[in-house]
Parts: C-alpha cells; structure tokens; sequence
C-alpha cells in the first residue's frame, strides 16, 4: 500500500473514531436528561410498597403495579389543568404579539429616546418576582378596584344604582388577572427576542415598501409579521412554559379553590406528613403534559427561530 493511501485509510478511520465518540457523547446526554423521567414514570406505576422495595428507576412487578396513583393526580389536577390554559394561552398570545409590535417600533422606525426606552425594557427583564408581590397585589386588590368603583358609581350611578362593586373575589375575575399579570411581565423579554430577531431582516426590503408608499402598519402586517414567524414559535413557547410553571404570582392573586392554578393543585398535592411518591411523580407528569404538547407541536419552528431563520 502506498504512502498517500495508508494515509487516506488512517483519516477515514480516524474521523470513524470522532464520529463514535460524539455519538458516544450524546448518547450520555440522551439518558443523563431522559433518567429523572424514567424515574419519574416507573414510580407512578408503583404502588407505596413496591417504591419502598424496589429502586426508583426499576419496573414494577406484576403485584407492584397500579393505575391508582394516576388517577388520583388526573383528578386532583383537571380543574387546575383548564384553568392553567385559560390562564396562560392569552397571557401567552399578548406577551408575543405585544412584544413584537414593540420590537418592531425599536427597531425599523426611528425617533428620539429609542435607547432609553430600549434600557428601560431591558431592566424590566430583571425585576425579579419578589420585589413586585407587595404592589401587585395592592393594585389588583386595593387601587383597581376603588378606582373602578368609584368611576362607576359616580359617572353611571343612575345606571348601577351606586353600589357597583368590583368583583375581586370571582374566581375568573382572579384568573384574568394572573394573565395580564404574566402578560405585562413578558413583554420585555419578547422584546428583546423579537428585536435580536428583526435587527437580521434586509433593510433594503423595508426601505423599498417605503418608497411604494407603505405605511408603518401595512409594512408590519405584510412584511415583519410574516417573517416572524419563527420568533413567534420561540417567544410561545417560552412564555407559554414560564407562565404555565409559575406558583408564586398564583399563590398572591389567585385565593378561589375554584380557580386554582395546576401548579396550586400539584403543590397541594405534594403537601402532607405522609408523602406519597407515586402521586407526587403522576401529578407532576400530568402537569407537565401541556408544556410537553406545545415543544412537539412548534419544536420545527422553534429551532429556525432559535437559529435565527426568517
């Protein structure tokens, strides 16, 4: 064998080898990520006794299986399940649509304090939760309502009667809350995402539509809105997952058992002296079934906008 063949047969088994070893490692991560929810599904197949018997991650036998658990989870959970979708799909639709709308006037159309308020979105992002708990439920409780009560009772009082009282302690009135809650407070990351986004998209596209006559909305409708598609696909699921997962602006607006939220629900179902694992592990699948859907559906999507795609 010659010199530049030994040398063709050594690079082809030597990119063999690299080819292995990164499928090697992402095997690895495969099961490094995929182990807790192994885990998770075998435990609620169990029974008390098989889980105390057996590993974690372990099949159940045949006397250790049972379907009590999940049943138990479905319907503890359900009512909290519709309430979360009520909740989070149009906090989730106003944040994107919002978000873009104001990306695109940060972004293509100029005007002085575009930096400044570019600044001010940016370190709405990173106001944590905490620091707002106190005014917010102030607002939603207190200063919302006199103000609504009072425009009411005093400019339609011959209509109202003047005893019109908001209905702060409706359990759908809380939800609608929570969601334009969640709604303002994603708007600045969508922001931002939708302008990293539309900083990429031609110029020369968009002068060109000026120069036709376009005005500002008809270049947003025909033009941006249709490229950001992508984007949308990124900042819905996103926003759909953290607003879906969020316990804490729950436990502050939401105090109805009617209108409790799945993450109100699966807390409460994880609480005790006795825990029950195989219920623990049943609730938080059956909860995160949603976010899971919303990933499969729009996971195409969602990896040409995280790659920047138009």
């Amino acid at each position: 064998m010659s010199i530049r063949n030994r040398d063709y047969v050594e690079e082809l088994r030597n990119m063999d080898n690299s080819r292995i070893g990164l499928y090697a490692v992402l095997l690895f991560g495969i099961v490094f990520y995929l182990f807790p929810v192994e885990t998770a599904v075998m435990t609620m197949f169990k029974t008390q006794g098989e889980f105390a018997r057996t590993l974690p991650f372990a099949p159940p036998s045949g006397d250790g299986f049972t379907l009590s658990a999940l049943a138990t989870a479905w319907n503890t959970l359900r009512p909290g399940l519709m309430n979360s979708l009520l909740m989070a799909i149009p906090a989730t639709i106003m944040s994107a649509l919002l978000g873009s709308l104001t990306a695109y006037g940060l972004t293509t159309i100029s005007w002085r304090g575009q930096v400044g308020v570019v600044v001010l979105i940016i370190a709405g992002i990173f106001i944590p939760y905490q620091a707002v708990l106190v005014p917010l439920a102030q607002f939603w409780y207190q200063i919302l309502p006199g103000l609504l009560n009072g425009f009411v009772n005093t400019v339609f009082g011959f209509i109202t009667g003047g005893n019109w009282t908001y209905p702060s302690r409706n359990g759908y009135v809380q939800l609608m809350q929570l969601s334009i809650t969640h709604a303002a407070y994603g708007i600045p990351i969508c922001t931002l995402l939708f302008r990293s986004y539309y900083q990429a998209i031609s110029d020369e596209m968009i002068e060109a539509a000026r120069l036709d006559g376009a005005s500002a909305f008809s270049i947003y409708r025909n033009i941006i809105l249709p490229l950001s598609l992508p984007m949308f696909a990124v900042t819905l699921i996103y926003q759909f997952t953290q607003v879906y997962n969020d316990l804490l602006f729950a436990l502050v607006l939401v105090n109805e058992p009617a209108a409790q939220v799945a993450t109100q629900r699966l807390a409460a179902l994880t609480g005790g002296v006795v825990q029950s694992f195989n219920t623990t592990m049943a609730g938080a699948i059956v909860a995160a079934f949603p976010t899971l859907l919303v990933y499969i559906v729009f996971g195409e999507q969602f990896a040409k906008g995280v790659a920047g795609e138009n």
